[in-house]
């Protein structure tokens, strides 16, 4: 007996305009820009710098950002292995489908396991997936401590905090790693030029030819 919402009577559905006419109308490769790092290491920050630098380039980009997206998609989800697991995957399934829509998605997420971020990787085609890993001290983050969650989960107001009590797996084949040089933190627009350039260099700033 078959069941409407059954998967196997769920099929793929082709439309005329694909990927590579998106990508020719906008003259740029959609592709996923995934940033990771620890809480309060520039995320964020570099996320919209990024943006903004490819706006001024007449390119576009939409920005995935972690806590905004606990707003809305995923405000369903807590903070638990399990949870986290099914946070990214989420944010790794929309931002595939903006990069088929020929846009540069700038995912911006703590994403501190390792397996749930490679899991996002395989969506898309490898050259497709930018890992961005923000490399910044512990000692650091907890400075900045720009939402005071850090100094919540010292005092053990704040259990699962990432980096503190939950681990946090840096990637180990990122495509681009950003960290401090002579001790001293890049500006933001230094950083956002850095992860541009590499963008320009691979060729998503324009359409395949």
């Amino acid at each position: 007996m078959s069941t409407v919402g059954n998967s196997t009577n769920i099929f793929w559905h082709e439309c005329p305009v694909g990927k590579a006419e998106r990508q020719k109308l906008l003259n740029q490769q959609g592709c996923v820009v995934w940033i990771t790092g620890l809480s309060g290491s520039g995320k964020s920050t570099l996320a919209c710098s990024i943006g903004r630098e490819l706006h001024t380039r007449g390119k576009l980009s939409y920005i995935l950002d972690g806590d905004n997206l606990r707003h809305g998609l995923n405000k369903n989800l807590g903070f638990s292995p399990d949870d986290r697991t099914e946070n990214i995957r989420r944010v790794g399934e929309v931002a595939k489908l903006f990069a088929d829509a020929g846009i540069i998605c700038i995912a911006s997420l703590i994403s501190p396991y390792r397996k749930d971020r490679d899991a996002c990787r395989a969506m898309l085609p490898d050259s497709n997936f930018i890992e961005v890993f923000m490399n910044m001290p512990l000692e650091l983050c907890e400075e900045r401590d720009p939402k005071g969650l850090y100094k919540l989960a010292r005092a053990g107001k704040l259990k699962g905090f990432t980096g503190i009590d939950d681990p946090y797996e840096s990637p180990l084949n990122c495509e681009i790693e950003i960290q401090e040089k002579e001790g001293t933190c890049s500006t933001p627009s230094e950083m956002a030029g850095q992860v541009v350039c590499y963008l320009e260099d691979k060729g998503f700033l324009e359409a395949n030819k």
